[in-house]
Order: C-alpha cells, then structure tokens, then sequence
C-alpha cells in the first residue's frame, strides 16, 4: 500500500464510522514531544502561550499504545503536532515497544528533518519504523527563515538529513519507507518549490505528495495573511483526496493524543481545547466513546457544529 493510499483511508470517513460512537480508530498519532526547533508562521503550536520543555512519560506511552492495540489500532504515528527528533532516544524506544513489543502492523513518523541526524535515524530504523516522512516547505534559504521563523542554517542541515537518511536505508537494508510532503501554493513560489524538489529531495525519497496550506484549527491566521498565503478550510487532507469539512475525518478515523496524555478531537490541537478524555484518567477506549466526543461527533453527522468546540473553524465560515 502506498502512502497516499494509507493517508486516503484514513480521511476517508467509512460507512461503519459514520456513528456517534465508532470502532477503535485504525490509526492514532501520540506526541512524544511538544517541543519544535522551527516557528512556523502556519503552525498551530504558535497559539501556545508558553511553549513547553518536557515530553510524554515513556511509561504513559506503553500503557495507552497497550490498550490502543487491544481495541484494534493498527497504525501508530510517533507524532502529533511537534517534532519528535527533539527526544531521539524517547523516540527509538517508543517505536521499538510498538513494533517489537505490541506488534503495531505498521508505524509512522512526519519530521521536518533538521534534527534528523543520521544516528538517529538509523536507530529509528534499526527499532523497525515503516515510513519516514520529511515536511519541505521552503524553496530557499531566505524563504525559510521567513516562513519557518528560525535560521537558515536548518534549511541546509535538513536536506542533508534527508539524502543522508536514503543512504542510511540503502547500506543497512532497512525497510522503511521514506517520503516527503509539500504545501502547495501557486504561480512563481510553486515553481520554485518544484525546481528545490527535483534537486534536493525527490531523488532520496519513494514518493512526494502535496498538501494544501491548512488553516491549523483556525488559529495562526495572523500570521497565515502576514506571509501572503491564503489557508485551506480546515484539514481535508491531501490534494487530489480532498474531503468535504463536514463531517470532519479527524473526530471519526484517527485519533490523536497529547503529550500531557489528552485526547483529542482536532489533528490542530495545541492548546487541550478539544479534549475528549484525559488517558491519565481513562482507558483509551472510554475516552474515544466518552459523552463529550459522542455529542460532538453527533453534530458532525448532522452537519451542524454551532455550539460546539468546533464553531469557529475556518472550514465552517
């Protein structure tokens, strides 16, 4: 399967999902840390008032991905909303309990690739993650440092990982998939980001798709016009997939967790405003079937979210 197949058939609502209470969501991203060396001008983690310092309790972890493998997840991303090569060594350990110990079917990673050193890398094969996936949205160095808000230097440093990491899969025989994805934007900046692509990732990657600017939950707006970019209505997945806003994919197919150890609602949830149950608490399963999630989900179903944590995304104005 392809991971454009894999991403579609996760925004792909199916008939069996369309319920206030669904089965165990096949897929679930976890935060093993909040943390981010960029400062994405589009980024939900912007919205965050204090930006924290410490990451997911190992021991959290195994027990939530535990109950989660019960209930019949089958995909685990090592992610949420901030980079996990903040925490390298957190990082192997949580993919190596998934897929050594729990025995997840498939296990995935989105990086923005300058804190992707190669050591890391290897050990995150070497622990058995099935697909690498590297975020490139900026053409140039100056472009970058505008947009990404921090210095050029990881601009360079993070296409080195990336050709570094096919070369690491290539001399270890690892099997993890490696793939890249891009905002697309238009005219001469979508010209310039497709010449960067041809060069400097597409030939260390198996496969590149495009993603539209998302609106991250209706937050980071401000800044989204400062830049001269236009968002998305929500997140309706990735271009040529695109899904209808209402319902939104996110509360029925994947679920997505905290570092702090919430569950969440929303795939843009920097700030614990869509929480649905507290895995500290209580057992994954109760939190996906907990009575905030089923009334919210209900008024997706029905295609009205007034009244809702949901109200005021940019993809119901």
């Amino acid at each position: 399967m392809t991971i454009t197949e894999r991403i579609d058939n996760i925004t792909r609502i199916p008939p069996e999902f369309r319920c206030a209470q669904p089965p165990a969501p096949k897929s679930v991203k976890i935060e093993i840390s909040p943390r981010c060396n960029y400062r994405c001008g589009f980024c939900a983690l912007r919205t965050r008032e204090v930006q924290p310092k410490w990451d997911m309790d190992f021991r959290l972890f195994q027990r939530i991905t535990r109950e989660m493998r019960e209930a019949g997840v089958e995909e685990i991303g090592v992610f949420y909303l901030g980079e996990s090569f903040m925490n390298p060594r957190l990082l192997v350990d949580c993919i190596a309990w998934t897929k050594q110990e729990l025995g997840f079917p498939y296990v995935f990673l989105t990086s923005n690739a300058s804190m992707a050193f190669p050591e890391a890398v290897e050990a995150c094969m070497q622990a058995g993650l099935d697909s690498l996936k590297w975020s490139v949205n900026a053409a140039d160095e100056a472009q970058f440092e505008q947009i990404m808000g921090v210095s050029g230097k990881l601009f360079h440093r993070a296409l080195d990982n990336i050709r570094a990491a096919h070369g690491l899969r290539a001399a270890g025989g690892f099997k993890t998939g490696l793939y890249a994805s891009s905002i697309r934007y238009d005219g001469e900046q979508q010209l310039r980001m497709e010449a960067l692509l041809r060069e400097k990732v597409l030939p260390w990657v198996d496969s590149h798709y495009w993603l539209p600017l998302y609106s991250m939950g209706a937050f980071a707006t401000q800044r989204e016009e400062q830049l001269g970019y236009r968002p998305t209505a929500g997140n309706q997945g990735r271009i040529g997939a695109l899904r209808e806003p209402l319902p939104c994919w996110s509360a029925f197919t994947e679920g997505h967790v905290t570092a702090e150890g919430r569950l969440s609602a929303c795939c843009f949830d920097a700030t614990a405003h869509w929480t649905m149950g507290d895995l500290n608490e209580k057992p994954f399963m109760t939190a996906w079937h907990s009575e905030n999630f089923t009334r919210l989900r209900a008024a997706h179903l029905k295609k009205d979210v007034r009244g809702t944590v949901c109200e005021n995304c940019i993809a119901y104005d």
